[in-house]
Parts: C-alpha cells; structure tokens; sequence
C-alpha cells in the first residue's frame, strides 16, 4: 500500500490497472462537509503524525491483507487547511474481486479513523 501526504489539492492519479487479474476498482473521496458537528466550518485543518501515520498504515494493510485479497491500495491524505468542498481523503483499492476491494476500502477507513496519528481541527467559520 503506498500512502501519500500532501498540502496540495487531491487529483486521482491515473488508473493503476497493471494486471489483467484486477477485475475491481474502487475509489473513495472524503469531502469536507460546511459543517463539522452542529458548527458551520470554512474547512478543517488536518495535521499528522506523518511517520507514525505510515507504520500504522502499514500494519493496518498487512492486517485487511489476511481478511481481503486485494493487489494495491493508495491512500492521499491532505495536510494543514482544507477548505469546504475539496477533498481530503483519496483512497484506491485494486483487488480481482469486488467485494474484496469494497470490504478492504471500508475497513482501511474505519481503522484510519481510530488508529493513525492524524487529527483535524475545525477552525470557525
């Protein structure tokens, strides 16, 4: 699983189908809402704990890897301020079966939430 942190706005990169055994591929976008809580937001500033993040991150994939069978991941993770409307999260799971990347994007998301070193404050609008 590669993982990438940027200050810069999230493009997908181009589709990284390298083998004729990857019948799936699913994409997730994590968009920052104009509200966070009851609050109304201009953005969420998003700061990490970047080589603590990519260990995490990498024993989380070696973990999903038992459970789902999937050929690579990328996850973009954006850093310092991100305004309403623009992502903040890119994730791309590859797997021959799509089940397997569904399962395996979901849970990396889930486990991203409660487990990597990166945290978001809503400042005021």
């Amino acid at each position: 699983m590669e993982v990438i942190f940027t200050r810069d706005t999230i493009s997908a990169p181009a589709s990284p189908v390298a083998s004729n055994e990857v019948g799936a591929i699913v994409e997730f976008w994590g968009i920052v809402r104009e509200t966070e809580g009851d609050r109304a937001v201009s953005g969420l500033h998003y700061e990490a704990y970047e080589s603590m993040a990519r260990s995490e991150f990498a024993r989380i994939a070696e973990e999903l890897a038992r459970a789902f069978s999937v050929q690579n991941a990328l996850v973009i993770h954006r850093l310092d301020f991100v305004p309403v409307g623009e992502a903040s999260l890119f994730v791309r799971v590859c797997s021959k079966h799509r089940g397997a990347a569904l399962g395996f994007c979901g849970a990396l998301i889930d486990r991203m939430k409660e487990d990597v070193p990166i945290w978001k404050v809503a400042p005021p609008k």
